[in-house]
């Protein structure tokens, strides 16, 4: 390989970007640097020339990411190679050397333990162990729980009585001539005292991995051959012994199900993603059986779909493996997404293999339920890893205390309450609003809002509608109570008690419940960047509030914009992505933004309904709206028949039927109509109905 090519500059990308024609145009490996000359980002490239040019465009073409990345690096040098396979293995090994900032990082946060064989010793050993794995020692797993691999292990030595002694018991067992307990139950065949030979003992380890290598079904048949042999032979204690050698076999068998009929061996990868995280789950199949599984969730710190995602955790996952056997790496590996480089990646696991490897998305059968499966539980992995850090009060105070600091707030936000707009096309403009307090959902609290005093797609406009909605009410809450400051209180002497952390909240004495908008928040956070978080301050300062905080949270890059009126608009706030502070502004975005989904959702079918009823002769408004409430969508309303519709009130069997005729229509395409989706104007993102 030549040798690294360095620049070096610490004003600027375009005052360290590499002289014209100065880049080759092979394959290669490129390394961007920060000033004090530590590595921040490693990538590879078919044409290093095409690749780090497109870094050295105007800043504001660059996904703000990759900007971010360029204007903290100082210097860029490369290393050519001379295929693709070279530079994958070459970014491997940079990114396992340097850690880079902005490259995806997949660390598992755990030790699972493998089932280990020494066959490099003369007598080979089997343990579980954890850790690094060994030159000279055969891994199976790694698997969930240790306990259940030491079980199966029990049970096998009754078949395959190998050593699982340390080599001390070994090495005492040979001194005073007498084997150790298992030596005596039949569970190892005492080599340390003779009662094997090398060869023999060697013949035993051998059918061992073979066995949990998946090549089941050769030892049960010969099991069962000798057992009839020994039957017949008259050998009934042997026969009784191999007999439950056989149901030794079996009971191991059992707690590996079996999920690939073809007998297949293949490493099943599924992905959950969100925009700070990312679920990784495995399932290791053998002969067709989940022999492992391994899951954990890594930080997401740089940009990428799903195939980018694929790419960057086959590599971290697979390339490591040329030091260990080829054991590791299975014949068909399947993933969610192909990553781009596929041909390249399946060269370079074929060559580490010794055959060939084939990496593809399974697409029917047993294949794809399996697939189904190992996402599902990344999902569930997912989820679990969220509730356990919003569950955790020491992480809710912490991420409270992030918030306060980053925001410069003069309290701690006990009370967040966010704001979020959906529409379809400027058509039923809905907006929700959503209460945490103490960092925990206060479901008893969301609001719905239906947006009618704007025209069109203005999401600037409908966001300060709510808001201006939303604080009138708490103007008028305050006004009957007599409490200005929105503060506990009541004067008719009723009080009620608030979520944990946010003191009593005002009651209404009439009802005995709590008034809906009578509490003041201490954030309000709305779902979108500078104009959202301005129109927010802008309804704050018509209604004469000027004590409640407003920030936004723009989704595409996790950024926090303050109001004009902190003066500190111009730029967005930063916080780590690590931070539980950005992680709480994510989850009350995200649950902003599903609490609307699901009430746009609510109110189109609705719509939709009264819109194939129009052409109904002789159905009126009254009508229209009998029917929706009787049957509730139009799901309902297809599956009547005419004498259920014709019993309503007002509609007799002729109308009856005509609107069974309107519900009933195909779409004119032949279709079963049109598809139909909800668009968040703050973020821009499409969702189907």
């Amino acid at each position: 390989m030549p040798p690294a090519r360095p620049t070096r500059s610490a004003r600027g990308p375009l005052s360290y970007r590499p002289e014209p024609g100065s880049i080759p145009t092979q394959p290669g490996v490129y390394r961007f640097r920060d000033p004090r000359g530590r590595v921040i980002y490693v990538g590879k490239a078919k044409n290093l020339r095409a690749r780090l040019s497109s870094y050295f465009q105007d800043i504001a073409n660059l996904h703000p990411r990759t900007a971010t990345m360029v204007t903290t690096a100082a210097s860029v040098e490369w290393t050519v190679v001379g295929t693709e396979v070279e530079a994958l293995q070459l970014e491997y090994s940079w990114i396992k050397e340097f850690d880079p900032r902005f490259n995806v990082k997949y660390r598992d946060d755990k030790s699972y333990p493998w089932l280990a064989v020494t066959v490099g010793e003369e007598f080979p050993r089997v343990m579980v162990g954890r850790g690094a794995k060994k030159k000279g020692t055969r891994y199976f797993g790694p698997y969930s729980h240790a306990w259940a691999i030491r079980e199966t292990v029990d049970i096998l030595l009754r078949v395959f009585p190998m050593r699982s002694c340390s080599n001390g018991v070994f090495k005492r067992s040979a001194q005073v001539g007498r084997p150790c307990l298992l030596g005596y139950i039949d569970k190892c065949s005492a080599p340390c005292v003779g009662e094997v030979s090398a060869e023999e003992h060697r013949r035993i380890v051998d059918d061992f991995c073979e066995f949990m290598a998946g090549r089941t079904g050769p030892f049960v048949k010969r099991v069962q051959q000798e057992m009839y042999a020994a039957s017949e032979a008259m050998e009934f204690e042997r026969a009784a012994r191999l007999r439950d050698d056989l149901g030794a076999l079996n009971r191991a068998l059992e707690k590996q199900a079996v999920v690939l009929g073809d007998g297949a061996d293949a490493d099943v990868i599924a992905l959950a993603e969100d925009p700070l995280e990312v679920a990784v789950q495995i399932f290791y199949v053998r002969g067709g059986r989940v022999r492992g599984q391994r899951g954990w969730v890594a930080d997401r710190v740089e940009e990428g779909e799903t195939p980018e995602l694929v790419e960057d955790f086959l590599l971290q996952l697979y390339a490591g493996a040329a030091d260990e056997t080829g054991d590791a790496i299975p014949r068909e590996i399947l993933v969610p997404a192909l990553p781009p480089d596929v041909e390249t990646f399946e060269q370079l696991l074929g060559d580490l293999r010794g055959a060939k490897v084939r990496i593809r998305v399974p697409q029917r059968g047993d294949k794809r339920s399996l697939q189904e499966t190992v996402a599902r539980n990344a999902l569930q992995s997912l989820a679990l890893h969220k509730t356990k850090r919003a569950s955790d009060l020491t992480t809710r105070n912490q991420a409270l205390a992030e918030i306060q600091e980053a925001l410069e707030l003069d309290e701690v936000p006990l009370r967040i309450e966010c704001y979020d707009v959906s529409n379809l096309q400027g058509t039923e403009v809905v907006a929700s609003m959503v209460v945490f307090e103490d960092g925990l959902a206060r479901k008893s609290e969301y609001r719905r809002f239906v947006i009618r005093g704007v025209e069109g797609q203005n999401d600037v406009a409908s966001m300060h509608e709510v808001i201006t909605r939303r604080f009138r009410r708490l103007l008028d809450e305050q006004a009957r109570t007599g409490q200005p400051d929105g503060t506990p209180g009541d004067p008719d002497g009723v009080d009620g008690v608030g979520g944990e952390g946010s003191g009593p909240m005002l009651v209404d004495p009439e009802t005995g419940r709590p008034r809906k908008f009578a509490y003041a928040p201490g954030l309000v956070v709305v779902d979108g960047g500078p104009p959202q978080v301005a129109a927010a301050q802008r309804a704050l300062d018509e209604l004469g509030i000027d004590d409640i905080p407003v920030c936004g949270l723009a989704k595409r890059l996790e950024e926090v914009w303050l109001s004009p009126a902190t003066g500190r608009a111009e730029d967005p706030v930063i916080l780590p992505r690590s931070s539980e502070g950005l992680y709480l502004l994510q989850r009350v975005r995200d649950e902003a933004h599903r609490f609307a989904i699901t009430h746009h959702r609510s109110r189109r079918s609705k719509s939709m309904v009264e819109s194939v009823l129009d052409d109904v002769p002789g159905l009126g408004e009254v009508r229209r709206k009998t029917l929706l409430k009787h049957f509730g969508s139009l799901k309902k309303l297809r599956a009547a028949t005419v004498e259920e519709i014709a019993t309503l009130p007002g509609i007799g069997a002729r109308t009856a039927a005509a609107i069974r005729d309107a519900v009933a229509a195909p779409a004119a395409d032949g279709e079963t109509g049109p598809t139909i989706t909800a668009v968040n104007t703050a973020t821009g993102e499409i969702e189907e109905a």
